[in-house]
């Protein structure tokens, strides 16, 4: 890690373009218009090349300047405007003992986080964020502002992603003069979240934090990658003073600072400064806007005729790779063709190219080059320019750790994880800020595990929850549904309300403890779905028909306890569910009973309509008897008028006295 140490100067930058002032008295007469526009055709010609020479306007706008600690907005000597502290999780502002060292107001406040209070992860979360690259820069300082003498140990993540790791003791001048670090990083979510984690008992400081939008394109991120982000651990300008926003009044539009490279350069390099005043072609340009101070002074060996080495010694880590970023211009007017300088560049012993800057440019032009330097081994890497034709030159140099993204969570449940942390009403005190799971270097979340993604997509997924005690008295969010991959949830002795959410019964849970609580309602059918050996759902207030499948995790070999709740039934050692559940709902026999109903009257619905509406529209008449029953039924009556006529005759004889010559059928 680089420790950038404070060099403040309020003191304004001499301008970087000479000014032609007129001598004659008084002016000459006008020139026939002939003359006038040739005069105008030269001027034109001359000033041609300092109009191509302005780079473009900085297209991006977003940033964000924190005064951690402070209290209120301003804006420094140096014109940059402060916001006073917002976005961060927790925490207590504090002050530097000795405010007069620090001229800048943001260097003398300060935020602290200590974990008894705020838990052992606090963030700043910077938000509304255009996706893209951002450059970020933070002060860090101690300087004894809790008067214990002993400056804190702690981790600090960019994007869930370990960048920065202080350890105590600091050097000496670093804890109390303070340091800047900074970094390249793409935020791809909206928000930027920048994580402090606590060794042991210390408490994480942060004096201000700088957040500017840059090209997305800088540093060559076309061939590296969006998945690394480019931690500073030395960018420096040949032969100037420090410069850059908050150090000088110089502009840099991403923000970067530019060290003087005196203390990085090996002392046996005899070295002599070139500068100008003059204009820098192609300096400032997309994308990566390198300032035009930064070309205007290089360093170059003491011998004019040729001959010597320019060394510098960089600090590194091991096991990571470096991006090296060179800086050339040639301003020495005595060099007015190619092959008058020409030096090979040796990086870690070994020759990488040889540069000719007259020839890939020309004169008073920049030019850069980058190079990668993979897995290292030592602390200390050796950057050489070696003459081959006339004296080396150098510009700048920058040298960034290409650290890999770390692992994330997976982006639905870290919204499944905040919407618990709203509703269980999480206290400070238990740290859940920033990514749940990461950086994989640190503990999760208090009483949260993790692991990787099964699916093997590099992620990371929460498969325990053990929330015990916690004295939490919300309620349990709907959306622990998108918790897949949970194994075992104990979120018992709380005083937890509400209804058991529809979704809880994930296929890979496990062990189910959420005994003590008050939970209402009924049990809901997806938990009988899961992979259930333990369910402890005791001493609630929950009520209704216990799942069958449910109940059988006991049946099964596995432990279950429904005991203590108000009104569960359905299940043996249990009563059995009334017709309807009083406020709840009806039982499975209701519910039964009501769907056989329902199906007879759909039938009988259907027939009605079927005999109202369909045969009659096919056959267009009254309902009416078939014509063969109706001939029977006349020959019937025909038949039973001939009987009675028959019986009346026999009657009316028998009557009179004569004998019946007809016995009746």
């Amino acid at each position: 890690m680089l420790f950038q140490i404070k060099q403040i100067s309020t003191t304004p930058s001499e301008s970087n373009l000479t000014k032609i002032t007129p001598s004659s008295p008084s002016p000459p007469p006008p020139p026939p218009p002939l003359t006038m526009s040739l005069l105008s055709l030269s001027l034109l010609l001359l000033l041609l090349p300092l109009i191509s020479s302005q780079p473009p306007p900085f297209p991006f706008s977003t940033s964000y300047l924190i005064d951690c600690g402070g209290l209120n907005n301003f804006t420094s000597d140096l014109n940059r405007t402060w916001l006073s502290d917002r976005f961060y999780t927790g925490g207590a502002p504090g002050l530097v003992s000795e405010p007069h060292n620090f001229p800048q107001p943001q260097e003398r406040t300060l935020r602290f986080f200590p974990p008894n209070s705020y838990g052992k992860k606090n963030c700043y979360s910077l938000p509304s964020l255009p996706s893209g690259r951002y450059y970020l820069r933070t002060f860090t300082v101690y300087d004894n502002y809790d008067s214990k003498l002993r400056s804190p140990s702690f981790d600090v993540s960019v994007e869930g992603t370990l960048v920065f790791s202080w350890r105590s003791p600091w050097p000496e001048t670093v804890a109390k003069d303070g340091a800047y670090s900074d970094l390249f990083a793409f935020v791809k979510d909206g928000v930027a979240d920048v994580c402090f984690y606590s060794i042991a008992t210390d408490p994480p400081v942060i004096a201000s934090l700088e957040l500017v939008q840059v090209d997305p394109l800088s540093y060559d991120s076309s061939s590296t990658g969006s998945d690394l982000v480019l931690v500073n651990y030395g960018r420096f300008t040949c032969g100037s003073n420090t410069f850059g926003p908050g150090f000088s009044n110089d502009v840099d539009p991403f923000g970067r600072v530019w060290q003087s490279d005196a203390a990085s350069r090996n002392a046996n390099s005899k070295v002599r400064v070139l500068s100008t005043t003059n204009v820098i072609a192609n300096a400032g340009r997309p994308s990566n806007y390198f300032p035009m101070r930064l070309y205007q002074t290089a360093v170059t060996t003491e011998s004019r005729a040729g001959g010597g080495i320019i060394e510098y010694f960089l600090n590194v880590d091991t096991r990571l790779d470096y991006l090296i970023w060179f800086h050339f211009a040639e301003i020495d007017p005595m060099v007015v063709e190619a092959g008058q300088r020409v030096f090979d560049v040796y990086v870690d012993g070994l020759n990488v190219r040889r540069i000719d800057v007259y020839k890939e440019v020309g004169a008073f032009s920049a030019f850069d080059w980058h190079y990668v330097v993979e897995k290292l081994n030592t602390t200390s890497l050796s950057v050489k320019f070696v003459s081959v034709v006339g004296p080396p030159l150098i510009s700048g140099l920058e040298n960034y750790a290409m650290v890999p993204l770390d692992f994330s969570t997976v982006p639905s449940q870290v919204a499944a994880m905040r919407a618990l942390k709203d509703s269980l009403r999480i206290p400070d005190r238990m740290g859940w800020n920033g990514d749940p799971c990461a950086p994989s270097t640190w503990d999760a979340w208090e009483g949260v595990t993790c692991h990787p993604n099964p699916d093997g997509s590099g992620s990371l997924v929460v498969t325990q929850l053990d929330l015990g005690s916690q004295g939490l008295k919300g309620y349990i969010s709907d959306q622990i549904s998108l918790l897949s991959n949970l194994v075992s949830l104990n979120l018992s002795s709380n005083s937890l309300r509400g209804n058991l959410p529809l979704g809880m019964g994930q296929k890979s849970l496990v062990r189910l403890d959420l005994s003590n609580n008050q939970l209402s309602g009924a049990i809901p059918d997806s938990l009988g779905s899961s992979s259930l050996q333990l369910a402890l759902l005791n001493n609630n207030e929950l009520e209704g028909q216990v799942p069958e499948k449910l109940y059988s995790v006991g049946v099964h070999g596995g432990v279950i306890d429904l005991s203590s709740n108000r009104g569960l039934c359905g299940v043996p050692t249990m009563p059995a569910c009334p017709f309807f559940w009083e406020n709840k709902g009806i039982s499975t026999g209701g519910k039964v009973a009501i769907g056989l109903s329902c199906v007879v009257v759909l039938i009988l619905l259907v027939l009605m309509v079927y005999i109202c509406c369909i045969r009659r529209g096919r056959n267009d008449y009254d309902f009416a008897l078939p014509q063969d029953l109706t001939s029977i039924a006349a020959k019937r009556n025909r038949y039973q008028r001939q009987k009675s006529l028959m019986l009346l005759e026999l009657e009316t004889q028998h009557s009179n006295g004569f004998p019946a010559t007809m016995s009746p059928l």
